[in-house]
């Protein structure tokens, strides 16, 4: 194929490369620049287009690739390392500390909902709560396993909505 002849069919599929740009970026603008990028790729690089592939094709690789590349270009831009001494930020929560007096009033809260449950829901609530499967918490309490799962779901149920306050804990 000759330069000018190669040069006019790429030309020639700017229009068809549009949609492919949009859907990439979903910008017009950036979908400009890609397809223009891409022309500029593919006429320098026409040695490297083969003969018997579509041309078409052919373009929308390199246009996939462009933006590919473009897309890691960003992302590594946007990342940040700090190299400095000075990482007192960064390693900040390495020296901090949980309010362990804000826990003790959760904890005892939820120590306070758990008692004022009936023995029937406490019970059954508790033993799965300490790890007892319901087949065995079923045998031990003698109740049927329908009941001990039932038990322990209005339990779980009455706790939620005493402890409502702490749906950021919970």
């Amino acid at each position: 194929m000759a330069n000018m002849e190669f040069s006019n069919k790429v030309v020639d599929l700017h229009l068809s490369l549009k949609p492919f740009a949009l859907k990439l970026t979903r910008d017009m603008d950036d979908a400009e620049d890609l397809i223009q990028e891409t022309m500029f790729r593919a006429i320098s690089n026409e040695d490297k287009f083969e003969n018997g592939t579509k041309l078409k094709a052919w373009l929308y690789t390199i246009m996939k690739n462009i933006f590919i590349n473009n897309y890691r270009k960003k992302i590594k831009r946007n990342t940040i390392v700090d190299t400095s001494d000075n990482q007192y930020f960064i390693d900040s929560i390495l020296h901090t500390t949980t309010n362990a007096a804000e826990m003790a009033f959760v904890n005892k809260d939820i120590e306070r909902a758990i008692l004022n449950l009936s023995n029937e829901f406490r019970v059954p609530f508790m033993m799965h709560y300490k790890g007892y499967k319901y087949h065995e918490i079923a045998e031990k309490l003698n109740l049927p396993l329908g009941t001990v799962k039932s038990r322990i779901f209005f339990a779980r149920k009455d706790l939620k909505e005493r402890l409502s306050q702490y749906k950021s804990f919970i």
